[in-house]
């Protein structure tokens, strides 16, 4: 049974508050599946607004599942076939935690980056990124040259170690939406979330340290972790609500080698999840009672679904810290230019071993691009390049959902989050990633399988799949013939 969504905030847009009354009547059953809507000219002469108002409102319902358009028939109420699916198991919140571990992923990771790299692939599925086409490509060219003509000595410059002066106080400036209060000075660049996520770890913590880590998690952390020879404790994290405060306390109550806890407070990577204020809050006091560095990663908070934003944005967990305990790592990389590899980080009371971490890591970035992303920053064109981004993220994961909920086969599992990049599946019977992950390679699909989120087999019978890509022709027949695949070794 489908819940009702969420009422849309009153500055939201005529359409959309429209929306949201049709879909409120689609869930009353006043609207049933088959119903015809108004006309356009009905719901002009309904609710006196204009033809342009009335295809927006008609096609956002029909984006999101509700309508379909038959030809010269006008739009009709359907229920998303994505609903027929069961949402993603919820974790046992009563078992106890695996033993942390050092090793066990690296190698594991390693041997499905690999195979995908050296296998010829056509679609892939299986990477957290959106076309290029999504990103702002001549408008940062534009920007770059703008600052060339401007600075023409600046690719045989010196750069400074922190970072551009002026990138850095567009960030500044842009985390005071985040509930952040940063000066310039409080901002390193770095290359990516992933250097973040290093310096931040070796500033931290010590070889032989346990981290506490959301379960799944990344990959790419739970590699950094063993690179840095500390051990991942894995903490049972919901698709809805984020990591387990409870799980959490308990594990710090029995494990006093816990140094540091990383997460993913907006949608999170792999499961969507988004953590409520009241988690946030308590996470940022519990670690900061238990003496124990936190570390955020908000590199997919921008991708949050407009009606899950509201009137007010998203705080960052670092919004409370009122002791420099809390380490903010974001990123540019999913939201404007993967090219850029720009990252960034605010680390509190680490902020000078970090500063030196880096110089000694990697010195300072190169200083072209980041003048060329604080000109597009700074401008308004840059928030309707994330608006627009987020419209259409939203259609790709529905669409995609869609197509799964038609072609995998009855026992699927699946949770639509409120925005990002990618869904989480559960696949029938307990089938084996990697069972489909081998048989998907040999017909030049690339998948990312479950036991790449975890040190643990627990994951094994998951998949993410990618939404950064239109569902064109390419990617429906990868997804109905993976469904088939599934549906084979069932």
């Amino acid at each position: 049974m489908n819940t009702p969504s969420p009422p849309t905030p009153s500055t939201a847009p005529l359409y959309q508050r429209l929306a949201s009354h049709y879909r409120g009547a689609i869930h009353a059953g006043s609207l049933v599946p088959g119903d015809r809507m108004p006309s356009l000219r009905g719901l002009m002469r309904q609710h006196d607004i204009s033809l342009s108002t009335a295809m927006q409102l008609s096609r956002h319902l029909e984006s999101e599942g509700w309508l379909e358009a038959r030809p010269r028939s006008g739009y009709f109420v359907r229920r998303p076939l994505r609903s027929t699916l069961a949402a993603v198991t919820e974790p046992r919140m009563d078992r106890a935690p695996d033993p942390a571990q050092y090793v066990g992923i690296h190698a594991r990771v390693s041997d499905f980056v690999s195979r995908g790299r050296l296998h010829m692939v056509k679609t892939n599925l299986a990477v957290a990124r959106c076309s290029p086409a999504l990103y702002p490509g001549e408008a940062l060219k534009q920007a770059a040259m703008r600052v060339l003509r401007k600075k023409p000595d600046i690719l045989v410059s010196a750069t400074s170690p922190r970072g551009n002066a002026e990138f850095r106080a567009v960030l500044a400036k842009r985390a005071m939406a985040l509930g952040m209060t940063l000066s310039p000075d409080d901002v390193q660049i770095t290359n990516g979330c992933m250097e973040a996520l290093n310096l931040a770890l070796r500033a931290a913590t010590q070889p032989g340290d346990t981290i506490a880590v959301e379960s799944p998690s990344f990959y790419g952390l739970l590699q950094v972790l063993e690179a840095l020879g500390l051990r991942a404790l894995e903490i049972p994290t919901s698709p809805h609500t984020g990591i387990s405060i409870d799980a959490l306390e308990l594990a710090i109550q029995t494990d006093d080698s816990i140094k540091a806890v990383v997460v993913v407070p907006h949608l999170q990577n792999p499961l969507g999840s988004i953590m409520p204020d009241a988690h946030k809050q308590r996470l940022v006091q519990l670690c900061q009672a238990s003496a124990i560095t936190l570390i955020e990663d908000d590199t997919y908070s921008e991708l949050v679904n407009e009606s899950k934003r509201g009137d007010v944005p998203l705080r960052a967990m670092k919004s409370w810290d009122t002791t420099g305990n809390v380490i903010y790592c974001a990123s540019l990389h999913k939201i404007l230019a993967p090219g850029m590899r720009l990252g960034w980080m605010a680390a509190g009371r680490w902020q000078a071993r970090v500063e030196m971490l880096k110089f000694t890591q990697t010195r300072s970035n190169e200083e072209l691009s980041q003048l060329a992303a604080a000109d597009f920053i700074a401008s308004p064109a840059y928030d309707r390049h994330l608006h627009r981004l987020r419209a259409t993220l939203q259609v790709q994961r529905q669409r995609t959902a869609e197509t799964i909920a038609s072609h995998f086969p009855p026992g699927t599992r699946l949770t639509v989050p409120d925005g990002g990049l990618s869904l989480w599946v559960e696949l029938p019977q307990q089938l084996s990633s990697k069972r489909v992950f081998d048989a998907a390679l040999k017909e030049q699909i690339l998948v990312s399988p479950g036991l790449m989120f975890s040190n643990s087999l627990r994951f094994d019978p998951f998949l993410r799949i990618s939404c950064g890509w239109p569902v064109d022709a390419d990617v429906e027949q990868a997804l109905r013939r993976l469904g088939q695949i599934v549906t084979g070794l069932l």
